[in-house]
């Protein structure tokens, strides 16, 4: 290649080039915004990305998924108390405790709230590093729970 064609080059690459554009990453995509619902994002293209992590516009079936069972395991553990205190036990957690004295059997809409609550962020944040590991640990932690209550209402 002469030095002809090098400096036709620069000059093209330098000045006709229309692919340069203002770097879109230089500011990170918000938790919430209008793609949340519209866009495209699944995941992230590049390993950068990928270590840093950040914000998605769609979520897989896994996550939906680990989400819906994670609901579902919390319903059952407001089911599995109500059970376990018609029968004679008693909470051990003194703030769950103090709730079901105060509303009673309908305990189970604060529950049901307080953990949705937290469940939407995790969503939001899955694709950070931390993100699917706590999805993953909090509902291991409640699947022993639940064995735990079934134990205990069998014998």
């Amino acid at each position: 290649m002469g030095k002809g064609t090098a400096v036709a080059n620069e000059f093209y690459m330098g000045q006709f080039n229309r692919r340069i554009f203002k770097d879109r990453r230089k500011r990170p995509t918000p938790g919430l915004s209008k793609f949340t619902v519209w866009g495209r994002r699944g995941t992230f293209r590049r390993k950068e990305d990928q270590r840093r992590g950040g914000y998605v516009d769609r979520y897989n079936s896994g996550l939906f998924f680990v989400l819906t069972m994670f609901v579902g395991l919390n319903i059952l553990d407001a089911w599995f108390t109500m059970i376990i205190l018609e029968d004679g036990g008693w909470e051990i957690n003194p703030i769950v405790q103090s709730v079901i004295t105060l509303y009673g059997d309908r305990f189970w809409v604060w529950k049901f709230c307080i953990v949705s609550f937290p469940l939407i962020l995790l969503c939001l944040h899955n694709k950070f590093k931390w993100g699917m590991q706590c999805i993953l640990g909090i509902s291991f932690v409640y699947i022993i729970v639940i064995l735990y209550q079934v134990f205990f209402i069998i014998y």
